[in-house]
């Protein structure tokens, strides 16, 4: 029980601090609410679970055999990601009016997949808090789903923290302010998970 906990409690903590996927969630929900958000956070937990059998089947030794692949998906990942806090930026009007699109199920799932720190966060897991049952690929599957199960509570509340915003925000300036302020926290998780 005491590793389940632990597992549970380092992927919280690994998940749930801000980085581009929560931060992208909140501005989603504050934009859009939670209902028009729904297939974003669909497409952000698809990537993820692609990010966590990639991991789970050895990515990292790939990562750490081939540097320039790692390079090159860093920077794909962190191009999309800049387009993703524009959409966020670049949406019309008032909160409760709001023009434009939400991001979509592919931009959630794109977002993931190529987010350097979701990698990053599943690489540390899976090397140091792996469940240790007697068999090993059982072990894997089971840490795995624990993971996804925490991802998918903690994903939600990022993004019914950044609902919970929308009454605060109705007029046309606030909600752009607002907006503004998720993207350019998005904008700065980027670029602290890039130098890291």
């Amino acid at each position: 029980m005491e590793s389940i906990i632990s597992l549970v409690l380092t992927t919280a903590l690994l998940l749930g601090s801000p980085g581009p996927a929560p931060l992208a969630l909140a501005g989603v929900g504050a934009s859009f609410g939670f209902k028009r958000g729904m297939v974003f956070l669909s497409g952000i937990l698809c990537g993820l679970l692609v990010v966590i059998i990639a991991v789970a089947c050895g990515l990292g030794t790939l990562f750490m055999a081939y540097p320039t692949a790692r390079l090159f998906c860093q920077t794909v990942g962190i191009a999309y990601l800049c387009y993703v806090a524009y959409k966020i930026a670049s949406a019309q009007g008032g909160i409760s009016g709001l023009h434009g699109a939400a991001p979509s199920f592919k931009d959630g799932f794109i977002l993931n997949l190529i987010n350097p720190k979701a990698y990053a966060a599943f690489l540390a897991i899976f090397a140091n808090n792996i469940l240790v049952l007697e068999d090993p690929f059982v072990s894997v599957i089971a840490t795995g789903v624990v993971c996804f199960v925490v991802a998918v509570i903690v994903d939600g509340l990022w993004m019914a923290i950044g609902g919970s915003l929308r009454p605060f925000f109705s007029k046309p300036v606030q909600a752009k302010w607002l907006r503004w302020t998720f993207s350019g926290a998005l904008l700065a998780s980027i670029i602290i998970t890039a130098i890291q």
